[in-house]
């Protein structure tokens, strides 16, 4: 299990209390208009075997949003608050951007610090929690970028994991509670809060404390409402063929089975996420939307973290406590703060099917 903790192969580690020169930040990335959505989704599932049919399907989605993934624009935003707060509060160092899937690419980002010198850099992966998709992926997809640059390319470590920290956890209850606030009252008496996540193969989710942590993050947060709502967990997103077990209940079918069950309303959190992604804007705020209105049953959706000040100082705070001995390490609950460093054997990559 993940409490193995997550690293590849070569350690990327940095001593703590060494300065860095630099933040890196590192997510999934998103087509930024049509022309870029075959190539993207391509980038995506290279080495899968997907069916270009299938991609074609997915293409559809982007298509309706004008083949632009909100991500991009949301981790921009998040970036220029990052670079304000480390101006104003420091320590003063740059901010990078590089994505895995997409323009501005994570080699690209692994160049440009290089060219300027960058030594030292610390990456803040857009996932809060521990998965083969969520941690160790980033990890050896910041090797590879390292390995292209060669000799002149900094060394980066990744920060650590930050589904409990009080700056995550405590936004989200603002959230939920500003969103059940906003329930008709007609139907507040048969509300049910929904938290959801981006689904994994079982095989993967087994091979790390992904689901552990997701329930501990949505009990972080009920812990903290004033009078919560009955609520469980649900899982969006899936994309596997339908004969590889993968992580449940699939929220459409649960928005169907709480209708039978006489819920008037749902108010959806997806935890798992934290900005609107494509998953978030498709999978949630239309085709779950939709589901729930064609079934008569309200749905709200809460707002992810996005760029509220306490998200932000907490990335200040993941830093701090990196390169600065004897920083306070914060996070809520039992399961206490993420370890820096991870097992060579932790979260492991899936295997593929040949061909």
């Amino acid at each position: 299990m993940c409490s193995r903790r997550c690293l590849p192969g070569e350690s990327l580690l940095v001593d703590p209390g060494v300065s860095c020169d630099a933040l890196l930040v590192v997510s999934f990335g998103g087509p930024e208009g049509p022309a870029d959505v075959m190539p993207f989704l391509e980038n995506v599932t290279r080495g899968r075997g997907v069916p270009r049919q299938r991609l074609l399907e997915v293409a559809k989605n982007y298509e309706s949003f004008g083949g632009v993934s909100p991500i991009n624009a949301h981790n921009r935003a998040l970036i220029a608050a990052v670079e304000a707060e480390l101006e104003r509060v420091g320590p003063p160092i740059p901010v990078y951007f590089g994505n895995r899937n997409w323009h501005p690419f994570l080699e690209d980002a692994v160049h440009e610090m290089a060219a300027d010198g960058v030594g030292c850099a610390l990456a803040f992966a857009t996932s809060a929690y521990s998965s083969y998709s969520g941690c160790r992926q980033y990890l050896e997809d910041i090797a590879a970028a390292r390995a292209v640059v060669g000799v002149s390319a900094p060394r980066i470590d990744k920060l650590r994991a930050f589904w409990n920290h009080p700056g995550f956890i405590e936004p989200l209850v603002d959230h939920v509670t500003a969103a059940l606030a906003t329930v008709p009252a007609g139907a507040r008496a048969s509300v049910r809060l929904v938290f959801t996540a981006h689904s994994l193969p079982v095989s993967m989710a087994r091979q790390s404390d992904y689901e552990m942590q997701l329930r501990d993050a949505c009990e972080l947060v009920v812990a903290r409402l004033a009078d919560p709502p009955p609520w469980e967990l649900a899982f969006q997103s899936r994309s596997g063929p339908a004969a590889v077990p993968w992580l449940g209940p699939d929220i459409l079918d649960r928005l169907s089975q709480l209708a039978v069950d006489g819920v008037r309303h749902v108010v959806n959190l997806p935890i798992g996420f934290v900005t609107d992604h494509m998953e978030v804007v498709y999978d949630l705020d239309t085709r779950a939307r939709q589901h729930a209105e064609q079934l008569g049953v309200g749905f709200t959706r809460v707002a992810t973290v996005g760029t509220d000040p306490r998200f932000v100082s907490m990335i200040r705070e993941l830093i701090v406590e990196r390169t600065v001995p004897g920083t306070q390490r914060r996070a809520l609950g039992t399961l206490g703060p993420r370890p820096d460093t991870c097992a060579a054997d932790c979260c492991p990559a899936p295997r593929r099917s040949p061909g």
